[in-house]
């Protein structure tokens, strides 16, 4: 997966120490899944790593197609299809939970009408205006 730390094309680096080879399979349906094989610099296969299996799916929201994408603990690609389901509800339910969080910081900030930012307010017009009906 991704890096955590961001990178900018000023810092941009490859780490030819943790090179993977990536296959991915599908059922034609919604599962698809990366097989994630280490390899060396010169891509011969690194035993010394495991292999690694990713989820992926689309999910259809009232707010349009939201990809998902998960870690899947296995040990073969058979037992990554076999956990895919299980994948796929954790992963919504940890995006339920960042909605919440993300919804209580958003309701916790406190805005003043007429500052930045508070435009956007419900209620509130050009300025961060309050408009009363």
């Amino acid at each position: 997966m991704a890096a955590d730390t961001p990178q900018t094309p000023a810092t941009l680096t490859a780490d030819a120490d943790n090179l993977y080879r990536e296959e991915s399979f599908t059922d034609l349906k919604a599962a698809n899944i990366k097989r994630l094989m280490a390899v060396t610099p010169n891509g011969d296969p690194d035993d010394s790593r495991p292999t690694q299996y990713i989820g992926d799916t689309t999910l259809m929201t009232q707010m349009g197609p939201i990809p998902v994408q998960f870690p899947l603990a296995a040990g073969s690609l058979s037992e990554a299809f076999e956990k895919f389901p299980v994948g796929v509800q954790d992963a919504i339910e940890k995006l339920q939970e960042r909605a919440k969080e993300m919804a209580r910081e958003e309701a916790s900030r406190i805005v003043v009408p007429g500052t930045p930012g508070a435009e956007s307010l419900p209620g509130t017009g050009p300025g961060g205006k309050l408009i009363i009906d």
